[in-house]
């Protein structure tokens, strides 16, 4: 991964009259990195992505692109964006193989290089059978695919794709997911979803946005690595050594509710061991319950929960 970002905002803040829809954003994205904006709606996250690419100004703040500034340099700036926003830019009019020729035309590339880069993107995406259909026939899944085409005709070193799986498909989900991560070799990612599971199947690191501010952004590795816990209740009191005994179990903590919480490692399951001691130990179960997925409890806790300050994690 390069050291250098390709994506780098400072202070980046949007108005719409009084409502402040984006607070203070400061973000950096490097090549081979992908980072996931999550939020519920209203959170600020397409605001945010239309200032990413230059089409909605900052009403303070700066952003950079392969370190050219957006707001001095548009050009060179945004010749390395690809951009999927929330609503696919496609033409019903037009076929698919046309639309994606008029796409890479825009974006500068002459007519031999057009034809080769909409035969690359036709076959990434999965778009050949249809390439001579009317995009106004064409499903919404067809025609989200065909916007995530759009914006990596040119080859471009920065993608932005605003919630680039909607409308998919489980087969097509998996495959869109797929080619995000192979863009990611060579280009620096941003996107927003709704869905959780997307967060940890195809992203580096996640950004929480709640109210336009940022409040939380870390690792998605650290957040996966937190999610491997049972929580533990029993009538009587425990034995905590004997817990923390069985196999893949990697620590245990008793709060002042009487509960246990056990950390195991991946790939291994204690629940069986564990209920098997609370019989054995006449601790009189009442509880026992895999741990909530920490991104999922993150986001909830953040959005929904009381007031947080801002975490960050390297």
């Amino acid at each position: 991964m390069d050291t250098e970002p390709l994506i780098k905002t400072t202070g980046l803040t949007r108005y719409f009259g009084r409502l402040a829809a984006v607070q203070q954003v400061d973000l950096a994205v490097r090549r081979g990195e992908i980072l996931g904006l999550l939020g519920v709606n209203g959170a600020g996250k397409s605001t945010t992505m239309d200032m990413l690419c230059g089409v909605l100004a900052p009403s303070a703040g700066r952003v950079a692109i392969g370190g050219f500034d957006l707001a001095a340099q548009p050009r060179q700036a945004k010749r390395l964006i690809g951009y999927l926003p929330e609503h696919t830019p496609v033409y019903a009019e037009l076929t698919v193989s046309e639309y994606l020729h008029f796409c890479a035309r825009l974006r500068g590339l002459g007519r031999r290089a057009s034809a080769g880069a909409c035969e690359t993107v036709l076959d990434k995406c999965d778009l050949q059978a249809v390439s001579k259909r009317l995009i106004g026939n064409l499903s919404k899944g067809y025609q989200q695919r065909l916007g995530l085409a759009q914006a990596f005709v040119h080859d471009p070193s920065v993608i932005v794709l605003d919630e680039p799986t909607a409308g998919l498909d489980p087969v097509q989900l998996q495959r869109i997911r797929d080619l995000i991560v192979e863009l990611a070799e060579s280009c620096a990612v941003v996107l927003s979803t709704h869905i959780l599971p997307e967060v940890t199947a195809v992203c580096d690191r996640v950004m929480i946005l709640h109210d336009g501010k940022v409040v939380h952004e870390g690792l998605v590795s650290a957040l996966t690595r937190a999610a491997h816990r049972l929580t533990l209740r029993c009538a009587r009191p425990l034995d905590t050594a004997a817990l923390g005994a069985i196999a893949g179990v990697t620590g245990v903590t008793l709060s002042a509710d009487g509960r246990a919480t056990l950390d195991f490692e991946a790939h291994t399951n204690p629940a069986p061991a564990v209920a098997r001691l609370a019989v054995e130990h006449d601790w009189e179960l009442l509880e026992l319950n895999a741990g909530q997925s920490s991104l999922e409890q993150t986001f909830v806790e953040l959005t929904y929960g009381t007031a947080v300050d801002r975490t960050t994690s390297a």
